[in-house]
């Protein structure tokens, strides 16, 4: 008998249409398009203007574009692993919001906080499920508004960020497809470096954190950039070695899409040439979670089956990992 692998098999995605410019940001805080650019690589970011919406507002958009490209019906769905850092309340979980309003009445469902590691930590959760044999199709959704955690009167953070939410579907296969290694990483010392202060049990919501603004993104940008290319770089070359991949054999870099230096960074020591590395972060910013994804969304038309790809990200805790993956279709 073969053994089940787990495999991607669709991928939806949902932007909200409100486009937030460099030059718009230049208006509202002290910085310019080149200052943005020349250190993050962003042009430009999308923003979930209207009220009342949340994370499973885009999650389940991401979802429905899923569904309804593969084919599937939400009664279908056993599983759905949400990867959100901004949930719609602290409880319930965004994942039960979105199983409800799309109608998967089959599914259980749970909420993964990893930062801007969300998608990988939920990817390899997922593996775990369908190869233990548990479950036949699982829905590994990311959704992050992060403009509602970013403090606008903060140059250094306000023009990092935007929002937005994928879907993946995540089946069984005994092809030489799929998930073929993953090393994910947490060291817990990340804390004092990137945070969100206050709205949890530790300092909860009071007149008090809300003037102080402690319930915006808390970023110390140099010790950040520093453990993220080193991280991130470590972890790429290490699941290479570990499947004696060479730069020829990867197809697809997909890294994190935080900061184009980062990237570029990364991909060096990984000897890949810039063709090979996937970035979007120009008019997309840092989704977080949902950052590589939105990625392998946006350029699902040149994605093959069997095509070797290397996904890796880092973020707050600090957490971060890297995943070898073989394509499993070809690209819509």
């Amino acid at each position: 008998m073969k053994k089940i692998n787990a495999v991607i098999t669709g991928i939806g995605g949902y932007l909200p249409d409100y486009i937030l410019t460099n030059e718009e940001l230049s208006r509202m805080i002290d910085t310019t398009d080149e200052w943005i650019t020349t250190r993050v690589g962003i042009k430009e970011r999308r923003i979930l203007h209207e009220k009342g919406l949340g994370s499973s507002y885009m999650g389940r958009k991401a979802a429905k574009q899923l569904l309804s490209k593969t084919g599937v019906t939400p009664e279908e769905i056993d599983l759905i692993i949400c990867a959100t850092s901004t949930g719609d309340h602290i409880f319930p979980s965004t994942s039960s919001i979105i199983a409800g309003k799309l109608g998967c009445k089959n599914a259980f469902t749970f909420d993964l906080a990893a930062a801007c590691s969300g998608f990988l930590y939920a990817l390899q959760t997922a593996r775990a499920y369908i190869c233990s044999g548990l479950y036949k199709k699982v829905m590994v959704i990311t959704a992050e508004k992060m403009s509602s955690i970013t403090n606008y009167e903060d140059r250094s953070t306000c023009p990092l960020f935007g929002d937005g939410a994928s879907a993946v579907l995540v089946e069984p296969t005994t092809e030489d497809l799929g998930i073929v290694d993953a090393i994910l990483h947490t060291d817990g010392i990340g804390l004092p470096f990137l945070h969100l202060k206050s709205g949890g049990s530790v300092s909860p919501a009071s007149r008090q954190t809300v003037r102080n603004k402690e319930h915006f993104i808390y970023q110390e940008g140099k010790t950040v950039y520093k453990y993220a290319v080193s991280s991130m770089s470590q972890v790429s070359v290490d699941i290479m070695e570990r499947n004696s991949l060479t730069n020829n054999d990867v197809k697809w870099f997909v890294p994190h899409q935080a900061n184009n230096r980062i990237i570029e960074a990364v991909a060096t020591r990984m000897n890949l040439t810039s063709d090979k590395t996937l970035v979007n972060i120009d008019h997309i910013g840092n989704t977080s979670a949902a950052s590589i994804p939105i990625c392998l969304w946006e350029n699902e038309e040149l994605l093959k089956k069997a095509d070797n790809i290397i996904i890796s990200a880092f973020g707050a805790g600090f957490t971060w990992g890297a995943i070898y993956m073989k394509w499993g279709y070809d690209g819509i």
